[in-house]
């Protein structure tokens, strides 16, 4: 079952899917939507139950800011949201920090599933988990105002919400190191340039581009933009025989979906 209304209320998310698009926001304005154990639970929640029609699922803040990051509260004992707070994995075992930090990461991972291409849609700042939770996504589609930054080594701390690998996949190691180990702040044009944010265009004309680009990705058939994605995906970590193979494969259900779909209308 995906979360219910009062679930989505007290991770402060809401979600709604119009069609083929799902739409996530994460709907804190007063903390700048600084980010919770309950919301990353809460987002695993709504991949694990996302309707099989949705082809586009994006992600986007309320208010000023698509995310400060971490709710720092969380990091004193009875912080955060009442329900559940980081600082008590620091008395835990090596065990149950792992398979805790192992949830909490599936509220990113869900997000490059190949149903679907998922967009973070950036405004304002972007700051550690809120920087990895946009890097989780397909595409970052930034407005001007946009900062990203990695900001867990300046608090002694890792960033540990899978966005080291997307980040290195995008702007390479010497780059990635460098953003990841001093917390800089990176702007957007700097972002597109570098290559992990697909555009950056001004505040009031972010919600044209999002329309423009979800018509674009919806435009071909669903079944070619799935198999497209997983290929693409496949293909920096896959030698050249495997993704040659992989890419035959992919045709092969191709055609035989297109073959199925002419028989049907002859």
């Amino acid at each position: 079952m995906p979360p219910t209304p009062d679930q989505l209320a007290a991770a402060r998310l809401r979600y709604e899917v119009d069609g083929v698009v799902a739409t996530i926001t994460l709907d804190k304005p007063e903390a700048r939507n600084a980010q919770t154990p309950t919301m990353w639970r809460t987002l695993a929640a709504i991949g694990e139950e996302l309707p099989d029609e949705v082809r586009v699922v994006v992600l986007r803040g309320a208010g000023a800011t698509f995310s400060a990051g971490l709710d720092r509260t969380l990091l004193a004992p009875g912080g955060g949201d009442g329900q559940e707070s980081v600082a008590e994995l620091l008395a835990a075992s090596d065990e149950v920090v792992s398979e805790t930090i192992d949830a909490y990461q599936r509220g990113f991972t869900w997000l490059r599933d190949p149903r679907f291409v998922s967009i973070a849609v950036v405004h304002g700042y972007a700051i550690g988990a809120g920087f990895q939770l946009a890097l989780s996504c397909d595409l970052v589609l930034a407005a001007d105002d946009a900062y990203f930054c990695m900001k867990e080594a300046a608090l002694g701390l890792v960033p540990d919400l899978t966005g080291t690998k997307p980040l290195v996949e995008a702007v390479g190691y010497p780059r990635a190191l460098e953003i990841c180990a001093t917390a800089r702040n990176v702007g957007a044009e700097e972002a597109v340039r570098i290559g992990f944010a697909l555009d950056a265009v001004p505040v009031d004309a972010l919600d044209a581009r999002l329309a423009d680009l979800v018509s674009a990705l919806t435009a071909p058939m669903a079944g070619a933009v799935r198999e497209t994605k997983a290929l693409v995906a496949s293909a920096a970590a896959a030698d050249l025989d495997t993704q040659r193979r992989l890419e035959r494969e992919a045709q092969t259900r191709r055609f035989r979906e297109l073959a199925a779909l002419l028989g049907a209308a002859t």
